[in-house]
C-alpha cells in the first residue's frame, strides 16, 4: 500500500465515528460492536472428554456472557460506550470466583496485531456503598500457535491483567504472567489435554504498572477506558500497551511459552476475564473491540 492509498485509508477510517475513535493498523481483522449482537463471543469451556466431569475445576466455574444495557436500580439502564449494548462478564457471588469470554479465531501471516477496546468495571451494586475495592481483577490475553510448517512449533499466551484488589486492599496496578499450571491429560484416547491458565498464582508487577483508573463516586455510575495491547506474531513478543493516557514499557514483558498442541495451528484465539475479591458479582464490561494487522 503506497502512501496516498494509506492517507486515503485513513481519510475514511476517520470520518466513521464507530472507527475513528481506534487507531487501528491497515488490515481490519475483527470489529465487534455489541449492539451487533455477540460477534463470536462465547463461554470458554474446558476440555473434557466422554465426561463433563473430566474438566478441570477452573473451568467448570465460567457461564456464558451477555448483552447488557448496564442496567442499575437508581437510574434505569446506563447504556454502552456507544448504542444501547456492551458484553457483560459477570462473575458467581462468590469470593475469587472467575470467569473468561473468548472469541476464537486464526490467522493469515505472522505479523504485527492491534488489539484495541473500550471497558468499565464495576461490582454488583447489592449495597450503597462505593465499593471500589470488590473487583480483584480484570484483564485480557491471547491463546496463539504457529502455523504446522514451523520447525519450532509453539503456543504463545500473552496475559495482561489489572489487579485492582487483593483481599480488600486497593492495590490498582497491571501484571503478566509467564508461568501455567501443569499440563494434564484428560480422558483416555490421547487427544486432549488441559491447563488452568487463570490460577492465581505467577502474576508478576509489569514495571511501571500502577495507575489509577477512573471510579466513579456512587455503586451505580461507570467511566468507559480505553486499552490498546500491540503484539507481534512473527517474534511472538508484545510490542506496545497503552491504557487512556498512560504508555507502558512491555520490554520486560513475557508471555506463556509452551510446546505446540496437536490440533491448534495458527490459532489466534482472543479473551476477557474478571474476578471478584468478596463474595458479590463483579462484572466486567466491553464494548467496541477492534483488532487489526498489518498484512
Amino acid at each position: 500500500m503506497n502512501r496516498d492509498q494509506q492517507a486515503l485509508l485513513a481519510a475514511i477510517r476517520q470520518s466513521d465515528p464507530k472507527l475513528s475513535r481506534f487507531d487501528p493498523l491497515p488490515r481490519m481483522i475483527t470489529f465487534d460492536d455489541f449492539d451487533r449482537g455477540f460477534c463470536g463471543w462465547t463461554q470458554l469451556v474446558g476440555n473434557y472428554e466422554h465426561s463433563l466431569d473430566a474438566m478441570l475445576p477452573g473451568y467448570a466455574q465460567h457461564s456464558m456472557a451477555m448483552l447488557s444495557t448496564l442496567p442499575q436500580w437508581d437510574f434505569g439502564s446506563h447504556g454502552a460506550f456507544d448504542g444501547s449494548y456492551a458484553l457483560k462478564l459477570a462473575t458467581k457471588p462468590r469470593k475469587a470466583s472467575q470467569n473468561v469470554t473468548i472469541k476464537r479465531l486464526t490467522f493469515r501471516k505472522r505479523g504485527p496485531i492491534s488489539l484495541e477496546f473500550y471497558f468499565t468495571l464495576k461490582p454488583e451494586a447489592t449495597e450503597l456503598r462505593l465499593s471500589e475495592a470488590d473487583v480483584r481483577s480484570i484483564g485480557f490475553l491471547y491463546d496463539l500457535q504457529t502455523g504446522d510448517q514451523d520447525t519450532d512449533g509453539a503456543r504463545i499466551m500473552p496475559h495482561m491483567r489489572f489487579l485492582n484488589a487483593m483481599h480488600g486492599e486497593h492495590v490498582q496496578k497491571w501484571q503478566f504472567k509467564r508461568h501455567t499450571t501443569e499440563v494434564k491429560p484428560i480422558g483416555t484416547e490421547n487427544k486432549t489435554i488441559s491447563h488452568y491458565h487463570l490460577a492465581p498464582q505467577d502474576w508478576e508487577d509489569l514495571p511501571g504498572g500502577s495507575q489509577k483508573l477512573c471510579y466513579n463516586e456512587i455503586p451505580t455510575k461507570v467511566n468507559w477506558h480505553y486499552i490498546c495491547f500491540d503484539f507481534d506474531l512473527e517474534t511472538m513478543q508484545a510490542t506496545g500497551f497503552r491504557c487512556n493516557d498512560r504508555v507502558f514499557d512491555v520490554s520486560g514483558f513475557d508471555p506463556i511459552r509452551m510446546p505446540a498442541m496437536r490440533n491448534l495451528w495458527c490459532m489466534l484465539n482472543l479473551a476477557f476475564f474478571v474476578e471478584t475479591d468478596v463474595a458479590k458479582r463483579a462484572n466486567f464490561y466491553i464494548d467496541s473491540v477492534c483488532l487489526s494487522g498489518d498484512f
